[in-house]
């Protein structure tokens, strides 16, 4: 019997929900699905869903924090800590923030992962934002 990787991968539902042009709710499956899944994480604070409290990324408990290498460093470990707990299909292989540098208070965050059941080694760019006031002099 062979495997297909789709299978094991799963599919879900897409996000943002849409339906297709017959009116059908469209589902997204493989690696599209994973990638899908990592963003729902990201995005979602903890407390948001009623079910299941806990599910979601810290991250955005760093809003107001300054811009340092110990807001840099909770960043990673927030991510890391999010991917690891809630997507099993993974293996996270890195976390690297950077700083852009301007006014806006952009900390991309670059997530390097393979997916499991392929061993496909994937990346992910995700930006986030601290509301990092300049210094008033």
């Amino acid at each position: 019997m062979q495997h297909d990787a789709r299978t094991f991968l799963g599919n879900g539902l897409s996000f943002p929900l849409r339906t297709d042009a017959r009116g059908q709710i469209v589902l997204v499956t493989g690696s599209e699905d994973i990638d899908q899944s990592i963003l729902i994480i990201l995005r979602t604070r903890p407390g948001e869903r009623v079910m299941r409290p806990t599910f979601g990324c810290r991250a955005n408990e760093l809003l107001f924090e300054p811009r340092s290498a110990s807001t840099v460093s909770l960043l990673q470990n927030y991510v890391l800590e999010a991917l690891r707990m809630w997507e099993p299909r993974i293996d996270v292989v890195s976390v690297n923030v950077v700083d852009d540098g301007g006014d806006v208070g952009i900390l991309l965050t670059e997530i390097e992962y393979q997916i499991k059941a392929t061993h496909d080694t994937r990346s992910i760019v995700y930006p986030f934002y601290i509301a990092d006031e300049p210094e008033i002099l």
